[in-house]
This record gives structure tokens, C-alpha cells and sequence, in this order.
């Protein structure tokens, strides 16, 4: 039988539980998910082990808060240089504005981007997770554009198909590093094909 969780009221409890997400980012982000166990997570908190049960159910709980504060912290910058598109839409500068972004992104948070991706074909509800932000980008990217009056014919697959490169291509940048690959040349490459997109 499960345990019980509670949803914090209080501000100290808030903070508690917060401090516990935190100690499983961190950790996540240090060994995996599989090298981390809750009494490490506790003790990175500076809590009971019981207080980690008092909040979550177990250790997958945690990390589905983590994926949640992973996903907002790495893609709202993205939305909110979406936000910021004024007509006419300038793909010269956007375009690999949206590479780098992507790759200091990847950079910046490889080693929690490690953790949470490797458990997105095993585990449902991380998978889910991820499609789920997809579509959100990828919708509110195609709103933007109809907002701004800029048509583009199949401007879903288009926008999702450019995401898609845009990420193989950060992929590639930071995790892969072939020696006998010239990035530079490689990046214009997929900038030209993502404009070609909206052209």
C-alpha cells in the first residue's frame, strides 16, 4: 500500500518540499536517476527521509516534479523569444539565434537533459511529458505566427519539423562531437534548410 502524501500549506512546509525537488534535481542531474536513492535525496535536502514520504509517494514521484521544473526552466526561453516576433518575421536572425539558444541550452543542462531523456522511452508518464511539451511549442509557435498574420502553408508539420532539426542538431553539437564534422558548415546548413521551410 501506498503512503499517503500531503500537499504543503504552510510556507516552512512549502519550502521543505521545494528543498527536496531541488536535492533530486541536483542529484539526477549528478548520477542518473538509477544512481540516486531517496535517503540521498533526503539528506541533500537537509530532511527525514520520512519527510520526502510525507511529500512524495517514492523516487519516481520526485522526478516527475523535476521534469516539470526542468521542462519550464530550458523551454520558456524559447516561447518568450516567440513572444517577442515582431512582423516582418526576420529569419536571417532568428533562425540561428534559435540554434544557439538551443545549443548553450543543452550545454548548460547536459547532464539532468541526459538523465530525463534516457527514461523517456521506459517510462509513460516522462514520455508523455515530453510529447506534451511538443505540441504545446509547437502550437503556440503556429498561434504566434497566425497572430502576427505570417501564413505558411502545413505550418505545423513545418514548425515541428524545424524543432526537430534544430534539436538533432544541438544533439549532434554537445553530446555527439565527430571530429570529422565541420560544425560551422553543418549549422548554416540547417539554418538554410529551417528558413527554406518558411520561405
Amino acid at each position: 500500500m501506498k503512503n499517503l502524501v500531503r500537499q504543503p500549506r504552510q510556507e516552512r512546509s512549502i519550502e521543505k518540499k521545494n528543498r527536496i525537488i531541488a536535492a533530486g534535481y541536483e542529484l539526477f542531474s549528478e548520477v542518473g536517476y538509477y544512481g540516486t536513492n531517496t535517503a540521498e535525496i533526503a539528506k541533500r535536502a537537509g530532511v527525514s527521509t520520512g519527510i520526502v514520504y510525507g511529500y512524495f509517494q517514492d523516487k519516481r514521484d520526485i522526478l516527475i516534479s523535476v521534469l516539470e521544473i526542468y521542462i519550464t526552466k530550458v523551454f520558456d526561453p524559447f516561447l518568450r523569444t516567440f513572444d517577442k516576433l515582431t512582423t516582418p518575421v526576420d529569419f536571417d536572425v532568428l533562425i540561428p539565434k534559435l540554434i544557439d539558444m538551443a545549443i548553450k541550452t543543452h550545454k548548460n543542462n547536459r547532464k539532468i537533459h541526459e538523465a530525463l531523456h534516457s527514461l523517456a522511452g521506459s517510462d509513460e508518464a516522462v514520455g508523455a511529458q515530453f510529447i506534451a511539451l511538443e505540441d504545446d511549442i509547437t502550437l503556440k509557435i503556429a498561434e504566434k505566427f497566425n497572430h502576427l498574420g505570417f501564413e505558411v502553408e502545413n505550418a505545423l508539420e513545418k514548425i515541428h519539423f524545424a524543432m526537430d532539426i534544430i534539436q538533432s542538431f544541438s544533439h549532434e553539437y554537445v553530446f555527439d562531437k565527430h571530429d570529422y564534422i565541420d560544425y560551422i558548415v553543418m549549422k548554416n546548413m540547417v539554418v538554410d534548410i529551417v528558413k527554406g521551410l518558411f520561405k
